[in-house]
């Protein structure tokens, strides 16, 4: 997940000499960031300025407000402050010269500080297109909004291919320390490494799978789908035939195989089986052609939210399910397992968290649309979603 706003500006603090008794303090240097209708260029140290414009600086601090609504206080925690608004707050480091100018400035990723799950969903609601979202206590659903409707999810698909390993480690037909051959032709595009590494490189299972879900590596994921086969992962998924591996999607959704495309839309599951031999002798188009533009989004992996929570439930005791936590926040949590997946019009976000006392929770939320999604919006809503939960 690489959508949130963060802010970095750094200079040379070894040499930096102590701030004054007199100079502004670095909770003030904060506040007058939010209350002042224009940034000053005076309040940063001309080494910040060489790195990082003001206007630059303006559009970070007005997309806060925008996200977070009005500002209200800053206030000090521990190491840092929390700059707190209207409906959350962004953890902030920073440190001032010996003029009380700006030297380093970092705004950690907005959290979430009400805990109205009617609120945020009702507000998931006004989004435009089509939402999803499926709220579980344990076993027992909670709240939601569509949450049979399967949706576009992106790389959250990879919880079935995790989901159809895990079977099989358990039948003892493959294990984790199993190794895969990574082989040219079965490379991807981002996200992910393993697409850069060498033919031939010997992987050990838990290696690509924790890859595939931590990483959201495209070729890590389609490995997962070679060795255990693809009739393991439809059976996790059969509404999902034949399930395409990331690579067969790319190639469908390159504009130079637009008859590819028109043939796939047409066929039935046992014709687009048949086209599968096809799709494996194109090549691999280049990530620029996408560019951030919605392209069929008709060739992709549908879930409902409740089919992924239940996904989630199998896999989330791997270890390599709580390498990234996504949303949430680990230190709230006893455990945090996590999955999501996007691409241009696509968003999905799938968490189970267990509580300090011990209640296990799962919230999966998938937004499809025509359009770019704001994303960073969402990513609010979800993490108050995931702050009722407490």
């Amino acid at each position: 997940m690489k959508r949130f706003i963060v802010l970095s500006l750094t200079a040379a603090l070894a040499m930096a000499a102590p701030v004054a008794a007199d100079t502004i303090t670095p909770q003030a240097a904060i506040a007058r960031l939010f209350t002042s209708d224009k940034i000053d260029s005076d309040w940063f140290a001309p080494s910040v300025l060489q790195q990082v414009p003001v206007a630059q600086v303006q559009i970070v601090i007005d997309q806060l407000k925008a996200q977070l609504g009005a500002y209200q206080e800053v206030r000090p925690d521990g190491d840092h402050f929390d700059t707190v608004f209207a409906t959350g707050y962004a953890p902030t480091f920073i440190a001032l010269d010996g003029q009380g100018r700006i030297l380093s400035l970092f705004f950690k990723p907005p959290l979430p500080t009400t805990k109205d799950l009617s609120g945020a969903l009702d507000q998931m609601r006004t989004l435009p297109g089509k939402i999803s979202v499926f709220i579980e206590n344990g076993s027992t659903p909670v709240q939601g909004i569509a949450a049979d409707q399967p949706l576009a999810i992106g790389s959250a698909f990879k919880l079935a291919e995790v989901a159809a390993v895990k079977k099989q480690i358990d039948a003892h037909r493959v294990s984790w320390t199993q190794i895969v051959t990574l082989r040219n032709q079965w490379k991807s595009l981002p996200s992910g490494v393993l697409q850069s590494w060498p033919d031939g490189a010997p992987l050990t299972l838990y290696s690509v799978a924790a890859l595939a879900v931590s990483q959201s590596d495209n070729t890590g994921a389609d490995l997962l789908l070679r060795t255990v086969g693809r009739s393991a992962v439809e059976a996790e998924s059969p509404s999902n035939t034949p399930f395409l591996t990331t690579r067969e999607a790319f190639v469908l959704k390159d504009p130079a195989n637009s008859a590819l495309l028109a043939k796939w839309r047409a066929a039935n599951a046992s014709a687009r089986n048949a086209l599968l031999a096809q799709l494996d002798s194109k090549p691999l188009p280049s990530a620029d052609i996408f560019g951030g533009k919605v392209t069929a989004q008709d060739v992709e992996w549908f879930f409902s939210t409740r089919q992924l929570c239940a996904l989630m439930s199998r896999v989330a005791s791997l270890p390599f399910m709580s390498i990234n936590p996504g949303i949430a926040d680990p230190s709230q949590w006893s455990r945090v397992a996590y999955k999501g997946g996007s691409e241009p019009g696509v968003l999905n976000l799938t968490t189970q968290v267990v509580a300090k006392n011990g209640k296990t929770y799962c919230l999966s939320a998938t937004w499809n649309d025509t359009k770019p999604l704001d994303e960073k919006r969402f990513e609010l809503l979800y993490g108050l979603l995931l702050n009722s939960l407490e």
